[in-house]
């Protein structure tokens, strides 16, 4: 699929990093940004410089297959057919505003392949959960803002059905969401993260934006950050 960037719609996907960034409850650390020169040099022009620091999974960032799986692809393995790929976007926003822990089932996959036709192998997958509304508030966009305790979050995101179909049958490139995580925040086994791991699949978690792309026709360009045996990066 060619891109015509000149007749093309760019859509920014991503929340910036800053002090507001939500990262997981149990994550010791948030991002930082230390200032290391602004202002007039001694040469008489301006100069600016930072240091930043962050964890791997915060903000709008990738998992990598070693995220849940042993032996799979660290960050910078991944190829990029997987990271740039056309995507399809299923929208079930209308689930999750009367069911908070709404999963993706099979059925919603089946009706959107009735809609817009099979999902074809390569594809980057995006489920729009309308749940980007409430950034950056760690409440509701979270469902709890305890710190250190992750045990009581709740947020929709996919089923472990649904994912199995995508990764394992339709074989994906990638799954997309915009929440906290490709699994639903009451998850206790991560079953979707570790059925997407399994086929070195990534993750792309904290989207935003979705509501601007089309069921189908799009093209992701996803580029995190290469960090080197990373399990994520920005």
């Amino acid at each position: 699929q060619q891109i015509d960037l000149g007749t093309s719609r760019l859509v920014d996907l991503t929340h910036p990093f800053n002090s507001e960034t939500i990262y997981w409850p149990t994550s010791p650390s948030a991002f930082q940004l230390q200032q290391l020169a602004h202002g007039d040099t001694e040469g008489g022009y301006f100069y600016a410089a930072n240091a930043f620091c962050s964890p791997e999974h915060g903000g709008t960032h990738l998992d990598a297959p070693i995220h849940f799986a042993e032996n799979r692809r660290t960050a910078e393995q991944i190829p990029l057919k997987q990271l740039v790929a056309p995507a399809v976007v299923i929208d079930v926003a209308e689930a999750p505003a009367r069911i908070r822990d709404y999963q993706l089932t099979l059925a919603d996959v089946i009706e959107f392949e009735e809609r817009h036709g099979m999902i074809r192998p390569g594809t980057i997958v995006l489920l729009r959960t309308g749940w980007s509304r409430y950034w950056p508030e760690r409440f509701e966009y979270l469902g709890d803002d305890t710190p250190g305790d992750a045990s009581r979050l709740h947020f929709p995101s996919y089923g472990a059905d649904a994912a199995r179909l995508l990764v394992e049958e339709r074989k994906v490139a990638a799954l997309g969401v915009d929440v906290a995580s490709i699994d639903y925040g009451q998850s206790r086994d991560f079953r979707v993260h570790r059925i997407a791991a399994e086929g070195n699949v990534p993750g792309f978690e904290n989207l935003t934006n979705l509501d601007e792309l089309p069921p189908q026709g799009a093209v992701v360009v996803a580029l995190p950050m290469k960090i080197e045996r990373g399990s994520g990066g920005p």
